[in-house]
């Protein structure tokens, strides 16, 4: 994690595996919610949390039955404002 003034900056894999236990037909709509999930949970004081447009067509790259695996992305935390913004790190 990297610090500069009120934003804090770090890189996650956020394993997505959980999505392919449940139903087949909307499993891209719950990697996204797992994303959210996943943010709220490493980022407590985040009342908002903002995904990248480029993370989302990632995940919905392969259609709605098959997400990938798991993402590398980049969470940029202001402190001040208490939003978090998730974008993609790199693509496998």
């Amino acid at each position: 994690m990297s610090e500069s003034g009120g934003m804090v900056k770090s890189v996650h894999v956020i394993p997505l595996k959980r999505v392919y236990f449940g139903r087949r037909m909307n499993r891209a709509d719950r990697a996204i919610r797992l994303v959210r999930k996943y943010v709220a949970r490493h980022f407590k004081d985040a009342e908002k949390i903002i995904l990248d447009p480029e993370l989302n067509k990632y995940i919905w790259s392969y259609g709605r039955e098959k997400p990938p695996r798991r993402v590398v992305v980049e969470i940029r935390f202001n402190k001040d404002e208490k939003e978090a913004r998730v974008f993609l790190k790199r693509v496998k």
